[in-house]
């Protein structure tokens, strides 16, 4: 162990001094001294080498707290890329459209009637929605390379990344996922005001989507780091209403109580 001068005469002077005030007639050099101060310095050094060690424990111990909070996010990002890869053979669920009532004549996809049928005995055919195409492997492998710059912590990439898939694919079935990730990855940002901006797109342009309790959920969580406390509260209040079975209404009940124990 290296000590300095100044840090070794410390050191003698006050495990000396005890000494010398237990027996007046003991000076610095006799053998009574000289064998407690090496016994005081032999544990001074025991004491530095324990330090050592907590110190080591303590970066061991953030070392493996900070490994938990990355497994914990990857989990989370992990289960919506499994959702998202079941979707890949799937189109996005739509509103059925429903049936004409009596007398009214339906719209067909072009957005005009048909011509009456000159038989009053017969019906008009019921326009069937045409379906989205299934994604192609450049959208799929698109979408997932915005994913995995989320996932790896990569925000500002990935931000520019979705931004991208939704100007090259808008009607994609990725579409919605990709709007919420965007508003997501604006959140972790701290960029609240862009944030507010991509979740309530979810929220109006993909209204039928599963992503939209989350949305609303995190547009809640938005408006609360902005202190909009009211339009916090009326979002929030709409998911525990509007979805109280699901995991989004839990959460906004608890960032609710929490907003009134706080007092705003």
């Amino acid at each position: 162990m290296n000590k300095s001068p100044a840090s070794l005469a410390i050191s003698l002077l006050l495990f000396v001094t005890p000494v010398l005030a237990q027996d007046p007639t003991a000076r610095p050099g006799s053998a009574g001294v000289n064998r407690s101060a090496v016994e005081i310095l032999y544990r001074l050094d025991q004491l530095e080498k324990e330090l050592r060690q907590l110190r080591g424990d303590m970066e061991v111990v953030n070392h493996e707290l900070s490994g938990i909070k990355r497994r914990q996010r990857e989990l989370y990002l992990d289960i919506d890329r499994r959702l998202s890869d079941l979707e890949l053979g799937s189109v996005r669920s739509t509103t059925p459209a429903q049936t004409p009532a009596s007398g009214q004549v339906p719209v067909t996809d072009a957005g005009q009637a048909p011509q009456q049928q000159t038989d009053t005995t017969a019906t008009a055919p019921v326009s069937v929605p045409a379906q989205p195409q299934p994604p192609t492997r450049e959208e799929k492998d698109s979408y997932r390379s915005a994913f995995n710059l989320l996932k790896e912590g990569r925000y500002e990439r990935s931000i520019k990344a979705f931004s991208g898939f939704l100007s090259r694919y808008p009607n994609s079935t990725y579409a919605d996922n990709a709007q919420y990730w965007l508003g997501e990855a604006n959140y972790v940002s701290r960029k609240y005001s862009a944030a507010v901006k991509e979740f309530s797109k979810v929220i109006v342009n993909f209204p039928d989507s599963t992503k939209v309790p989350d949305a609303m959920l995190k547009l809640g969580f938005t408006y609360y780091e902005l202190k909009k406390w009211g339009k916090a509260r009326d979002t929030l209040s709409v998911v525990t209403q509007k979805f109280p079975k699901s995991s989004a209404a839990r959460l906004a009940q608890t960032r609710l109580q929490r907003i009134q124990s706080e007092g705003h």
